[in-house]
């Protein structure tokens, strides 16, 4: 791979990735704050093991249904409004929750949220690799992927405060003004759109669902993330249930220390991609994790979470980005809204299938042995990666160079 000397680097922190960076965590932190919540909440309102993993399993097929509609879209369209709508739709949804204590409705509510992350998620990550400079682009969707794991983190931890200590329509109604802030921040960043996808015009695409559903350059990351989430989805469909059937009021802990270390790593792990690519580090990441997912299930108290969360946040906070940049990495600029709509639809189809295949296994088994065999994808993570074609990890030659 050709580098360059750091000196002649583009500008990584401007001031609209700045706050692309600080509107995507409150996003994130919005839409996380029910993640972890509203599967307790659905089971006291009489939801059946099935049911619950649904509550799951419903948000992914409207993400997943989504996304390839925008990413058709973002090869000809500019970013501004499509992040707007987004946003705005996200915000509407969530504010819907307290309106019903019916389970199908509820269950209705989540596709319609399903729907409007998937269109949200994909144009805004899309915007910031336009952003950042080709020759960051680790480093960068390193940076803007910690907004993602940290409001994947902090938020599920402030989630469950609120609702243990309040109520569940205080959740809401905090995670509605998050979302509302994060509207506020979208309306006031300059966006680029490529002059490649400029020079497209509408009538010069066809759609098709499969052409933008899946970008063939870059399909081996996306697998793999398809694999590690089905992995991470028992922890966060069932992580508030353990705690609960183990009597384990510190289980914020594992989201607050999981985020510290995943902030503190993230400058390390961003450059390493830059230099070394992502096979070592997917491959130490998803170590790290399978440790920490063993860890969890023995633990009996706070000193088993707090170690458990910190080597959560240096695996699986690391994973993440790590998979995101190698996807744009391999994938030409005028196909990297499909690319970056097929990303999260594999972290959205790995984590609802596993709700819902896992909320059928929990009918015969406790939760820490549901966390035990989830753990075993990442190795098959560790596998995959490690017998890959050196291919597999070059990147994409006429847009990147890293």
């Amino acid at each position: 791979m050709k580098r360059e000397n750091s000196s002649t680097k583009g500008k990584l922190w401007t001031k609209s990735f700045t706050l692309l960076v600080l509107a995507n965590l409150f996003i994130f932190m919005s839409f996380q704050m029910l993640i972890p919540t509203v599967p307790p909440y659905v089971k006291k309102l009489g939801a059946s093991g099935i049911e619950i993993g649904m509550v799951t399993m419903v948000f992914s097929i409207g993400a997943v249904l989504i996304r390839p509609f925008i990413g058709y879209l973002l090869e000809f369209c500019q970013r501004r409004w499509l992040i707007l709508i987004g946003a705005a739709g996200l915000l509407l949804v969530t504010i819907l929750y307290p309106l019903t204590q019916i389970v199908f409705i509820l269950l209705l509510f989540r596709f319609l949220h399903g729907f409007m992350w998937g269109w949200s998620s994909t144009v805004n990550g899309t915007a910031a690799v336009d952003i950042v400079p080709n020759d960051r682009i680790g480093e960068g969707m390193g940076y803007f992927g910690l907004s993602i794991t940290v409001g994947m983190i902090i938020a599920p931890s402030v989630g469950i405060f609120l609702y243990q200590n309040y109520s569940f329509d205080i959740m809401i109604i905090f995670s509605a003004v998050l979302g509302f802030i994060a509207l506020i921040m979208f309306s006031i960043i300059k966006y680029q759109t490529p002059e490649s996808v400029k020079m497209i015009k509408k009538e010069d695409v066809r759609f098709s669902f499969s052409g933008s559903f899946i970008e063939t350059s870059s399909w081996f990351p996306a697998f793999i993330t398809l694999l590690a989430t089905f992995g991470y989805g028992t922890i966060v469909t069932f992580i508030v249930i353990f705690s609960e059937e183990r009597g384990i009021d510190q289980i914020f802990l594992f989201y607050i220390l999981n985020a510290v270390t995943a902030t503190l790593v993230r400058p390390v792990t961003g450059r390493w991609f830059d230099r070394n690519g992502p096979k070592i580090l997917v491959i130490v990441c998803s170590g790290l994790t399978f440790i920490s997912m063993w860890i969890l299930s023995f633990s009996t108290g706070w000193e088993g979470i707090a170690i458990s969360g910190c080597l959560f946040g240096a695996g699986y906070g690391s994973l993440i980005p790590a998979l995101q940049a190698w996807v744009l990495a391999k994938t030409p600029k005028t196909r990297r809204g499909v690319a970056n709509g097929m990303f999260y639809s594999a972290i959205d189809v790995g984590i609802g299938m596993s709700g819902l295949v896992f909320g059928m296994v929990a009918l015969f088994i406790d939760t820490a042995k549901l966390f035990q065999i989830s753990s075993f994808f990442f190795i098959a993570v560790i596998a995959f990666t490690l017998f890959a074609g050196e291919k597999t990890f070059y990147q994409h030659s006429k847009d990147v160079d890293i």
